[in-house]
């Protein structure tokens, strides 16, 4: 598929795997209209994008307003045009025992990481669909989607119902030419380690990425290119690592193994800890 002057919405572009994506995408062809909360990032991609050569613009806004998602694709469409692809990205994490997350915080992790992407592709959806153009909804999932780790119950579990409710609109909406497709980062070199530390109180700890194995880690650009991959040959799910992607498929079917490992882990979690 030609992805040149199809336009494409990404929540969370200012930073990290939102803002390569936004720039991969611009050098692609497609113009570019990017949302985050903070003002000052999405001037800088949007200042990148248009340096390269490519088109954007900035929509600062919070991803947990109802009105987000009109919003977005009402200024998307004004700009350039209706959005042929949306790619719902915005989320963060939480560094907590699953016990010790209280209902108020496992809530505001829902809105942010679920609610919000079920909104702003719903909303997406009704508009491709009264339009009859096709599309592609994009969500930013995650490898723990498939299977969780310690201290990360909240979040994991976010990222499962994103998975499961992706896959069941990529079958409803396959019929009428809508792709519906799941991304699943390993741990990214980004600010996200460091803003879940700070959310969770954990400001005296490493940030995560600094005691996470090297084979665990990759660059947001790894993603953003895999991601334009995708937009140009749409499928199901989007991976950067093979051999992640083969330890969720292990977790399924050897879970005391795993657990084993992850145990592991959580004993070196422990030390950075104190």
């Amino acid at each position: 598929m030609d992805l040149a002057g199809r336009p494409i919405v990404i929540t969370g572009g200012g930073t990290g795997i939102g803002a390569a994506a936004a720039q991969a995408c611009a050098a692609a062809g497609m113009p570019v209209c990017i949302a985050g909360r903070r003002a000052e990032p999405l001037q800088r991609t949007v200042d990148a994008v248009k340096d390269a050569g490519g088109q954007c613009i900035g929509m600062p806004l919070d991803v947990t307003d109802a009105a987000h998602a009109a919003t977005l694709l009402d200024a998307a469409t004004e700009a350039f045009g209706p959005p042929w692809a949306v790619f719902a990205n915005a989320g963060r994490g939480l560094d907590r025992p699953a016990h010790q997350t209280t209902e108020a915080e496992l809530r505001e992790l829902f809105e942010v990481n679920f609610f919000a992407t079920c909104r702003l592709l719903n909303v997406a959806a009704h508009r491709m669909l009264d339009a009859q153009s096709g599309g592609h909804l994009l969500a930013c999932s995650s490898c723990v989607a498939k299977f969780s780790v310690p201290y990360h119950a909240a979040y994991a579990a976010t990222k499962a119902s994103q998975d499961l409710y992706c896959q069941s609109m990529r079958l409803e909406l396959a019929p009428v030419g809508i792709h519906v497709s799941t991304v699943h980062p390993i741990s990214t070199k980004t600010e996200f380690f460091d803003v879940s530390a700070s959310v969770s109180g954990r400001t005296d700890a490493p940030s995560g990425i600094d005691h996470t194995p090297r084979w665990f880690q990759q660059s947001p650009e790894r993603v953003a290119k895999a991601i334009v991959k995708c937009l140009v040959k749409p499928r199901p799910e989007v991976w950067t690592s093979k051999l992640v992607r083969m330890t969720s498929a292990l977790r399924t079917l050897w879970p005391t193994v795993m657990d084993r490992q992850f145990r592991r882990m959580l004993d070196t979690q422990r030390l950075h800890r104190g």
